[in-house]
């Protein structure tokens, strides 16, 4: 029996069983083994030519991925956008190849990838999918491009990129596993983890695991337990535009915000845009930047004072001082002295801080150096 056999007997055997606490290990079991079965056959036929991605080059201060079927509107809006100068027609499968766009926006640089149009069965190979979704799966923020028609586009996007390992708006497990030389498996839950105890250590030693110390800090299900021990997802932010706004009439609106709803989209959080007529496409580009998460940062340059023309541009996540030196670059970082702070992350005008200092959006930055 080839792999494929062997996953869809899998597959069968799961959607066969009822989910109850008796045969919750069970599962876990087999969704552990249908895991690294997929696994294998990806990197087999990986091995075998079946293309590795394509090769972008990441530039700029984040990357987005516009994702979409064919024919949405991904092209036109990455042309209204940006810079590039996409590929576009009226018919299927326009976009040939990613084709990246440089967005500024606020002093950031932001780079857009329209990347072919997905097709069902994208996650498995079809289309070309696997080399798209590899691209997405660099990227920093996934924007769905949907049609005003066609809002059902969402579920079945998300499935192609939740089955080649892109989890949309999750936080990564907070799960960790320690081998150790003897003792079995060692289970500690934190209050209210609902998974039985003798489920994780059935799903942990589908993947070798005989002693450790496993402890799971939050409350998950089978399918996070088993993200988390694969350690291969990716965890992106995700945001929905939906195009060709434009075309429909008013009273037919509260038909697309219930359909929206239906897949727990907010409506007020959708953006909704023509980018033949490229309008609600300011909109678009503040939540692009918010959905980023990033900040920017005036530096108070030597004789030349602040420079609100081109921040530096960090993000949420990574917004120290320290982070500013190495995104600066040069010798700021071995010569840092300290530095001073004027905005809303300081105590008052000018005050001096140490590398671990958190930065906070527009504030203005002037870093001491030795010379």
């Amino acid at each position: 029996m080839g792999l494929e056999e062997e996953i869809e007997e899998i597959e069968e055997e799961i959607s066969n069983t009822p989910y109850n606490k008796s045969t919750e290990a069970h599962i876990g079991r087999l969704k552990a083994k249908l895991a690294e079965k997929k696994d294998k056959l990806e990197r087999q036929q990986s091995g075998s030519g079946g293309g590795g991605g394509y090769a972008v080059e990441k530039t700029g201060d984040a990357t987005v991925a516009l994702v979409g079927f064919p024919s949405v509107g991904k092209s036109t809006l990455l042309n209204a956008l940006t810079n590039a100068e996409s590929e576009v027609g009226h018919y299927e499968f326009t976009t040939l190849d990613v084709n990246p766009g440089m967005l500024q926006y606020k002093g950031a640089n932001i780079q857009l990838m329209d990347v072919p149009g997905l097709i069902e069965g994208a996650a498995g190979g079809r289309g070309g999918g696997r080399e798209v979704l590899s691209v997405v799966r660099t990227a920093d923020l996934v924007l769905f491009v949907l049609s005003v028609f066609e809002i059902d586009q969402y579920a079945r996007l998300s499935k192609e990129l939740y089955d080649n390992k892109i989890r949309v708006d999750q936080d990564p497990p907070s799960i960790s596993v320690t081998k150790r030389h003897k003792g079995g498996l060692k289970v500690t839950k934190a209050d209210g983890v609902d998974l039985d105890e003798e489920t994780i250590k059935q799903v942990c030693r589908e993947y070798g695991y005989v002693n450790a110390d496993i402890t799971l800090r939050q409350n998950l299900d089978i399918d996070q337990l088993v993200d988390a021990l694969m350690d291969n997802r990716v965890y992106l932010p995700s945001a929905v535009t939906v195009n060709k706004a434009d075309l429909i009439e008013e009273d037919y609106l509260e038909t697309v915000n219930e359909q929206l709803r239906e897949h727990d989209i907010d409506p007020e959080s959708a953006v909704f845009i023509s980018a033949e007529e490229e309008k609600g496409l300011d909109s678009l580009k503040e939540t692009i930047f918010r959905k980023l998460g990033l900040i920017r940062i005036y530096m108070d340059k030597p004789g030349r004072g602040v420079d609100y023309e081109e921040p530096l541009i960090l993000t949420e996540d990574e917004n120290t001082v320290e982070d500013a030196l190495h995104k600066l670059g040069g010798s700021f970082d071995e010569r840092f002295r300290f530095a001073r702070v004027t905005g809303a992350s300081a105590k008052h005008d000018e005050q001096q801080v140490g590398r671990d200092h958190e930065l906070a959006d527009e504030d203005v930055l002037r870093i001491v150096a030795r010379k």
